[in-house]
C-alpha cells in the first residue's frame, strides 16, 4: 500500500466551491486510477498499533477506528443555514478525531445529501466531509447510504413569489445553447466512488464486484498484526445496503458474494470478521429496545422506531452462521446509538455525527477499538463536547 499523506490544507478553503474545486484538482496525480485499484488484492492491509496501555503498565497492540454516520453535506445548500451545518459537522469530526487519534475512519453512509445539491458534480461536497480525515493523515474507508446519490427534489419554496435562487448552475444558459444541463442529475454511486478513490491515497474505499451492480460499496478489508503482516487480527466487510437511486437492501447477490469472499478470506472462521453497512435490516427490529435502554443492550438514545430495510434477502442467515462474526455496524437512524445482542452477534446504531439531517439530538461518534494477544472488541460513543459514554464490549 502507498500510504502517502496529503498535506494539511488551510481550513478555510471549504467555504466555497471555489476553494473546493482547487483542493480537488490539487490532489489529481497523487492517488491511484480506478483501474489500479480494481487490479489490486481484493484485501488491503491496515496494521494494529502498539500502545501503553494503564492496566498494568503493558504495550498491547490495538486498532482504533471512528465511525462518521449521517453527515449529510449539502445539505440546503442554497440557504445560510446549510453551509453553516456542514461547518459544524466538520467541528463535531476534528473534535472525535483530535481527542481519540484514531488509525481508521469508516464512514458510514449518508456522507451528502445528494437530493438537495445543485451541482454538476456532488463530489465537492463529498471531498469536503472527507477533508477532516484527510488533514490528519487518517486512512478511511465509506460505504454508499439512501441520500448518497439520491435524485434532486426540487424544493416547493423555489416556486413561490422569490424564485429559484442562485446556483452554480447556470441553466438559462444551458437551455439557450442546446446542450443538456446536469446539474440536478445527481451523481451516480459509482462516480462518487470512483473520484474518491483517484482523488486520495488516503482512501481505502472500493468499487465492488461489477455483478453487484447497481450496489457499489461492497469490498473486505484486513486489518494486521503489528508483530506479523501476514497475520490476520480482524476482517471487515462493507456492504451497499442501497437507497437513493435503488431500493433499500442488501441483496441475495451480495449476500452470496459475502458467503464466498469470507470462505475465501476465512475459510475456518478463525479471524474476527466485522461488518458494515448504512440502512438497518429487520434484524435490528427485532432486538430494539421498547423503551427505555436495559441490559444487555448499551446506549444513550432510543427515540425513533428502526427504520429498515425492504428486505431481508438472506445476509443474516449467512451472518448467524458464522462463529467468527462479531458486529454489525449501521447508521441511517439519528435518534439510535444503542448496540443489542442477536443471537451470538451483536446489533450496533452509530451516533449521528453530521448536523445535517433529521434530529436536534447532541452529535458524535461511535469509536470502535480491536486489541490482540487476546483479540477483544470493544466500542464506546464519543461526544461533540468530549464526553465518553456506552462503552460495551462486543467480543464476550
Amino acid at each position: 500500500m502507498n500510504h502517502n499523506v496529503i498535506q494539511p490544507m488551510d481550513g478555510r478553503m471549504f467555504f466555497t466551491c471555489l476553494c473546493l474545486l482547487f483542493q480537488l484538482i490539487l490532489t489529481v496525480g497523487f492517488g491511484r486510477s480506478a483501474e489500479q485499484r480494481e487490479a489490486a488484492s481484493t484485501t488491503f492491509g491496515l496494521r494494529t498499533v502498539r500502545r501503553n496501555y494503564v492496566e498494568g503498565k503493558q504495550r498491547r497492540s490495538s486498532f482504533k477506528m471512528a465511525i462518521f454516520a449521517d453527515l449529510h453535506f449539502g445539505e440546503n445548500a442554497w440557504t445560510r443555514w446549510g453551509p453553516h451545518q456542514d461547518v459544524k459537522s466538520i467541528k463535531v469530526m476534528s473534535t472525535v478525531l483530535d481527542h481519540e487519534i484514531p488509525d481508521f475512519v469508516v464512514y458510514l453512509g449518508d456522507v451528502i445529501t445528494a437530493n438537495n445539491v445543485a451541482v454538476g458534480n456532488a463530489s465537492l461536497y463529498w471531498d469536503q466531509a472527507l477533508s477532516p480525515t484527510r488533514e490528519r493523515g487518517i486512512p478511511w474507508a465509506t460505504v454508499f447510504g439512501n441520500h448518497d446519490d439520491a435524485p434532486f427534489e426540487w424544493p416547493l419554496e423555489w416556486f413561490s413569489s422569490r424564485g429559484i435562487p442562485h446556483t452554480s448552475c447556470n441553466l438559462l444558459n444551458s437551455l439557450v445553447s442546446g446542450e443538456e444541463d446536469d446539474c440536478f442529475r445527481g451523481t451516480p454511486r459509482i462516480e462518487l466512488m470512483k473520484n474518491e478513490i483517484q482523488n486520495n491515497t488516503l482512501s481505502h474505499s472500493r468499487n465492488g464486484p461489477k455483478e453487484l451492480w447497481p450496489s457499489i460499496s461492497n469490498y473486505a478489508l484486513q486489518v494486521s498484526s503489528s508483530q506479523d503482516p501476514n497475520k490476520a487480527v480482524a476482517l471487515l466487510y462493507f456492504l451497499d445496503s442501497g437507497g437513493g437511486s435503488y431500493p433499500k437492501v442488501i441483496s441475495r447477490a451480495q449476500a452470496q458474494w459475502f458467503k464466498h469472499k469470507s470462505q475465501e478470506l476465512n475459510p475456518n472462521s478463525s479471524v474476527p470478521e466485522i461488518i458494515f453497512w448504512h440502512v438497518p435490516n429487520k434484524a435490528f427490529q427485532r432486538v430494539a429496545p421498547k423503551c427505555r435502554i436495559h441490559k444487555p443492550c448499551v446506549g444513550s438514545i432510543n427515540k425513533e422506531r428502526v427504520d429498515s430495510q425492504e428486505a431481508e434477502m438472506g445476509i443474516m442467515k449467512l451472518l448467524g452462521k458464522r462463529s467468527s462474526v462479531k458486529a454489525v455496524f449501521v447508521g441511517h437512524n439519528h435518534g439510535l446509538d444503542w448496540c443489542c445482542p442477536y443471537e451470538k452477534l451483536w446489533l450496533c446504531f452509530a451516533r449521528h455525527t453530521g448536523y445535517g439531517g433529521y434530529g436536534h439530538w447532541a452529535r458524535g461518534a461511535r469509536i470502535l477499538e480491536i486489541t490482540e494477544q487476546p483479540f477483544s472488541l470493544k466500542s464506546w460513543i464519543r461526544m461533540e463536547c468530549g464526553h465518553v459514554h456506552s462503552e460495551v464490549l462486543l467480543s464476550s
